[in-house]
């Protein structure tokens, strides 16, 4: 990826960035690119951090990390798909050929199970039509709840911004973090 079109923020932070970065981030680690690169506007920042999804919701963990995954790689967004394959795949349970198949995978991928392959059609098909076929639809409401139903929507189209700004904004990867796999 080319370099950073806007440089990350460096130490020391307004008082205010810092509380912030303090509250998402685990102790004794530094904060994210993105969020060094977003205190540039203090006022998203805090958006970002207020819209945030990560809590314990309606859905399970790897129900949200499919979801995440799969929105990330369809929007190019290697930075945050690697930071959260780095930070939550093994938490949630997903195996190896599972998070590659969010990136080289189709929805009828053996990597994923029953349950994940309508999620990756409902993350594909918000992608392709920004819509939800009523087949689809039917499919999504016989396993998940409304309020399900309205978190997985809202996670696949908060990563895909969060993808595309750090696509668009060309965020240098973290250090740590995975890569897309090669197809």
């Amino acid at each position: 990826m080319a370099t950073s079109r806007i440089a990350p923020l460096d130490p020391p932070y307004a008082e205010d960035i810092a509380a912030g970065f303090a509250r998402v981030m685990p102790p004794g680690r530094a904060p994210l690119k993105l969020f060094r690169t977003l205190a540039h506007n203090p006022r998203v920042l805090s958006r970002l951090f207020a819209g945030g999804l990560l809590d314990r919701g309606a859905v399970t963990l790897a129900e949200r990390e499919i979801v995440i995954l799969r929105a990330c790689a369809r929007a190019g967004g290697e930075y945050e798909w690697g930071v959260h394959v780095t930070f939550f795949s093994d938490r949630a349970g997903l195996s190896p050929s599972c998070v590659d198949a969010t990136v080289l995978g189709r929805a009828e991928d053996p990597a994923f199970d029953a349950d994940q392959r309508l999620l990756i059609r409902l993350v594909d098909s918000l992608h392709d039509t920004a819509d939800i076929g009523d087949g689809l639809w039917n499919d999504l409401s016989e396993r998940w709840e409304k309020p399900a139903l309205i978190e997985l929507i809202m996670l696949a189209g908060q990563y895909r911004m969060i993808g595309t700004l750090c696509r668009g904004l060309r965020v240098a990867r973290e250090p740590d973090a995975a890569v897309f796999p090669e197809r």
